[in-house]
């Protein structure tokens, strides 16, 4: 179990390195699309680690297109002077998956700074409440989750809170296997064993959106001590 830990908290610390460039080298800035930084993340991925594999497909959303969960695929949009942006990418380091999601501003939006900020901290409380709670189960943290959203004033956005994680490919996410996810309909404890007696490990993820306003938000990763 350890062994596992340690390999997906590496491929975690990478992937909040690749972010951390991503930043530092201005990715993400107005008048690019969605495609255009997608591509260049990519191509940064390979320059510092050789990552060319990713468990599942790129995300780079902006605008209204923050409203829109993971199975969506909406137009490619331009990125705006004022406007607000997450990501999600899973690349796979030495075998060993990885699931990030952050959210940026550009610009000084008041409301958009609280949103992204929101995601981040209500993704701690959720994280907290399943380390504290050994026996949850994926539809009780969800439960947490868009109570955790709707006292905060926001909708819970996604139709999950989370997935499991692993080596690559890990146990596959069958869509139709809700126990596979933080789901409403997952009804067994998130610490139970899988088919071959291993612990299982899970991302938590934090959708956050305001309809109205059109802009959401996005925070995710390892559901461990931080």
């Amino acid at each position: 179990m350890q062994d596992q830990l340690k390999a997906l908290l590496s491929a975690e610390e990478k992937a909040a390195e690749l972010f951390r460039v991503i930043q530092s080298r201005g990715l993400i800035r107005p008048g690019l699309t969605e495609k255009e930084i997608n591509t260049s993340v990519f191509d940064l991925a390979k320059e510092l680690f050789g990552i060319e594999k990713y468990w599942h497909k790129r995300i780079v959303r902006a605008g209204s297109n923050t409203l829109h969960p993971y199975d969506v695929n909406p137009p490619n949009l331009t990125l705006k002077q004022d406007d607000i942006v997450f990501l999600d990418f899973g690349p796979i380091f030495d075998h060993w998956e990885a699931d990030f999601g952050r959210t940026y501003v550009l610009g000084d939006d008041p409301i958009k700074i609280k949103l992204a900020h929101d995601s981040e901290r209500l993704w701690h409380e959720a994280n907290q409440y399943f380390l504290k709670n050994p026996t949850i189960t994926g539809a009780q943290l969800y439960a947490f989750c868009t109570e955790l959203a709707q006292n905060n004033g926001w909708e819970f956005g996604g139709p999950i809170a989370g997935h499991l994680i692993g080596s690559f490919p890990h146990e596959k996410l069958d869509k139709e296997d809700k126990t596979n996810y933080i789901h409403p309909e997952n009804h067994i404890s998130m610490n139970q064993l899988d088919t071959s007696g291993n612990q299982r490990f899970w991302i938590i993820e934090i959708h956050l959106v305001d309809r109205e306003l059109k802009v959401g938000s996005f925070f995710e990763q390892l559901a461990v001590k931080h």
